[in-house]
């Protein structure tokens, strides 16, 4: 069997300030640049990335002939250029029909990316896929749990697989499970399939798959194969696109379609008898400054969830580190800020010189400004960081030049690591890479939703998640949707979309 693999990675937030252009897709970030042909495979291995738990898998249990095309992936933002998709996506279909004869494609794709021309760039892309290898050819396929799951992803993909854990622990767990559907669909059996969405949205700091209802839907999802199911799958959605088909899906995949009927509508509801348990516990980052001073032992991990990159936010507000400050916090450190300006004087002055900066608040958002004060430079780095964390734990990031800047106020005591590239901060060594040790700390601020999670709560003695501006809304009762479908309820329990 010969088998064309590829991937093309995109979580589009279409409130945040900038768009993917095709230079993102090159860049080497926190993931590697764009991969050709058999670099996929030399650069993919041992690592939490589905394409290589595909690989893997596939390497120790067939014969295959695997056909790397391309994998390419950018940080999260709002739209993707049509430049980009046009280019990226010619360059997969070019690659499959240069590859002769394939018995089959597998596909990594997150499942909620949005084009400038298209809501739906991956069902774009599977249907232009089809144009080229037909309807019979299996076409399996792995996503994000954040994936808005459409019905063309699910009409045009033989088979589905999605992430069952936030943070996503199992990113290559997900990539190898779709293999058993490969090997169904290339022994010759059909694959019946069924799904469904929500009537609701859900925020990201209520999908977090360690709290309820969460755990308990993705436990109910696991266990569901039998002899009639090969898989129910449940993607939570990513409500921050603003498109038709935003918000959670249940899909199933059957031996039978009485099989795939009976398994989706009994996980989807699942999904909707939990709806009222969804809660993300926001709370204002004055009153999570002042519950962490309450604490007498740290750390006490603070999300700044509204300003996480890697839901496509710009990284570089200042609401806590102002709540910080004002609340005179101590032994208080916070990461990562997006200022290359800032890492820039700091690297020209030098460490131990003092420099009056204004800090953060250059993303143009409305309403948002620079904290502008003294700071101390305490360290510096060169941003190549080796992760260690259960997620990204391998790979070798590349975020530019990073700077340590002490405010300078006798009343707090508080650190800002400040970036030169938007990276998420889920995992310790971006810290350690600075000289700070978290563990250490009283107070630790993390630009992140919920993947820090998997990370910092195993070193915290209290996870407080604050509503500060960003470009990653929560609240989504307050979001100026305009293209979301009619009828949904923007949260759980919230009031109805176009009503």
């Amino acid at each position: 069997m010969r088998i064309a693999i590829a991937g093309f990675q995109h979580e589009t937030n279409t409130f945040a300030p900038t768009v993917a252009t095709y230079e993102e897709f090159e860049k080497r970030d926190a993931w590697p640049e764009l991969l050709v042909g058999d670099q996929v495979l030399t650069r993919m291995v041992e690592v939490n990335i589905p394409i290589a738990g595909f690989v893997d898998a596939a390497r120790r249990t067939t014969d295959w002939d695997l056909i790397p095309i391309l994998w390419c992936s950018a940080e999260p933002s709002s739209y993707v250029t049509d430049d980009a998709y046009e280019r990226i996506v010619s360059r997969m279909l070019d690659g499959i029909q240069e590859a002769g004869d394939i018995n089959a494609i597998y596909l990594d794709l997150h499942g909620a990316m949005v084009v400038q021309s298209h809501e739906d760039g991956e069902g774009e892309l599977l249907r232009r896929i089809r144009e080229v290898v037909g309807n019979k050819m299996p076409v399996v396929v792995s996503l994000d749990l954040h994936s808005n799951t459409t019905d063309a992803m699910c009409e045009h993909a033989t088979a589905i697989t999605i992430f069952r854990t936030y943070p996503h622990i199992d990113m290559a767990a997900t990539g190898a499970r779709v293999l058993h559907h490969l090997k169904y669909a290339l022994d010759g059996h059909s694959i019946f399939k069924a799904w469904r969405r929500s009537p609701f949205l859900v925020p990201l700091t209520a999908q977090h798959t360690g709290s309820t209802p969460c755990a308990e839907l993705y436990a109910k999802a696991t266990d569901m194969g039998g002899d009639s199911v090969l898989s129910a799958e449940l993607s939570m959605g990513f409500p921050a696109a603003d498109i038709h088909d935003a918000g959670p899906a249940v899909v199933a995949y059957g031996k039978t379609q009485l099989g795939a009927d009976t398994a989706v509508d009994e996980l989807y509801q699942a999904l909707l008898d939990a709806e009222a348990q969804f809660c993300d516990q926001l709370i204002p980052p004055q009153e999570a400054v002042r519950r962490a001073m309450a604490h007498t032992q740290g750390p006490i991990v603070i999300a700044d969830a509204q300003d996480n990159a890697g839901a496509g936010a710009s990284s570089d507000t200042v609401g806590v580190l102002t709540a910080l400050i004002e609340g005179r916090a101590q032994g208080a450190v916070l990461a990562l800020l997006d200022d290359p300006d800032a890492v820039s004087k700091a690297h020209e002055v030098g460490i131990g010189a003092e420099i009056s900066l204004s800090l953060g608040g250059k993303s143009g958002q409305p309403g948002q400004h620079p904290y502008n004060g003294k700071f101390l430079v305490e360290a510096l780095g060169d941003g190549n960081i080796l992760f260690s964390g259960t997620m990204y734990g391998g790979f070798v990031g590349e975020l530019g030049p990073m700077a340590v800047l002490r405010v300078i106020d006798g009343q707090s005591d508080v650190r800002v690591v400040v970036g030169s590239e938007r990276c998420q901060c889920l995992d310790l060594e971006i810290f350690r890479h600075m000289g700070i040790e978290p563990a250490d700390q009283h107070i630790v601020v993390v630009k992140s939703s919920v993947h820090f999670r998997a990370d910092f709560e195993p070193i915290s003695n209290e996870v407080l998640v604050a509503e500060s501006p960003g470009a990653h809304p929560c609240r989504l009762d307050v979001v100026d949707y305009r293209n979301l479908r009619k009828g949904v309820r923007l949260g759980a329990l919230g009031p109805t979309f176009g009503a």
